[in-house]
């Protein structure tokens, strides 16, 4: 197996929310970019929620996210794994990303939100004893925007992420209302 890399955060300073995800799969490594792969909701999603077209180039999704007060990292700096699945990262190959030093620099960041468990779980295993000092963060996990989490409708992801993103600071109106 061939050691992964993941790439540096999508950040400001300001930023008052932290999504982790694991680590990129295939089609994101091979493009450079954050949840690439074409049946991944989660451009899909926030585009949604912060008002965006998800179709603008991948520099202006990123900059939306920011001015949206969103950071996005993953869980893992590097690891070995086979395909994209979390369930194959070799667990003993397991290198985690420097959140100390990254909470530091992003004193504002309250909340942590987890796309999916495998992000949840290895944030839990390989970074939270590392934490000399943990502050007050929130941490909630939801549902993954993987198409290979397919056993929750899009529709119930999309729900999820809107009501645990509305608090953000992002005035309410950015956020589409819920169907009735």
């Amino acid at each position: 197996m061939a050691r992964l890399t993941s790439f540096p955060p999508i950040e400001d300073a300001s930023a008052p929310t932290l999504i982790l995800g694991t680590m990129p799969g295939a089609a994101s490594l091979a493009a450079g970019q954050y949840y690439a792969h074409p049946r991944n909701a989660f451009w899909s999603i926030l585009a949604d929620l912060v008002g965006f077209d998800p179709r603008l180039d991948y520099a202006q999704r990123t900059q939306r996210l920011i001015e949206a007060g969103i950071a996005v990292w993953d869980v893992l700096r590097s690891c070995e794994r086979r395909g994209s699945l979390d369930s194959e990262i070799d667990r003993t190959s397991v290198v985690a990303n420097d959140f100390a030093r990254f909470f530091k620099a992003h004193p504002r960041v309250t909340r942590v939100l987890f796309n999916g468990g495998g992000a949840e779980l290895l944030y839990r295993r390989y970074v939270m004893r590392t934490l000399a000092e943990l502050r007050a963060l929130s941490y909630l996990r939801l549902p993954s925007t993987s198409p290979a989490h397919a056993s929750l409708a899009a529709a119930a992801k999309a729900e999820a992420w809107r009501v645990a993103l509305a608090p953000t600071g992002v005035p309410y109106a950015a956020f589409k209302r819920p169907r009735t």
